[in-house]
């Protein structure tokens, strides 16, 4: 489950959450950008280019592959 902190603008990811793209569903109409892809599983984290947004892996996220 997708979990927003919006103080730091950052949205906290399961591994069933992947593949991850930006803008997320939680985020308001008004906000979006063009639909961008981020490859969280090899680093655990990713920034979207677009907003900032700062997605990251749960602690004990399982990522499956693909």
């Amino acid at each position: 489950m997708q979990e927003v902190t919006a103080k730091m603008n950052t949205v906290e990811l399961d591994g069933k959450d992947l593949p991850a793209y930006c803008p997320h569903p939680a985020m308001p109409l008004w906000s979006s950008h063009p639909r961008v892809y981020l490859d969280v599983a090899s680093t655990g984290q990713a920034k979207c280019p677009y907003c900032g947004t700062v997605y990251r892996l749960a602690p004990g996220a399982v990522v499956h592959a693909h």
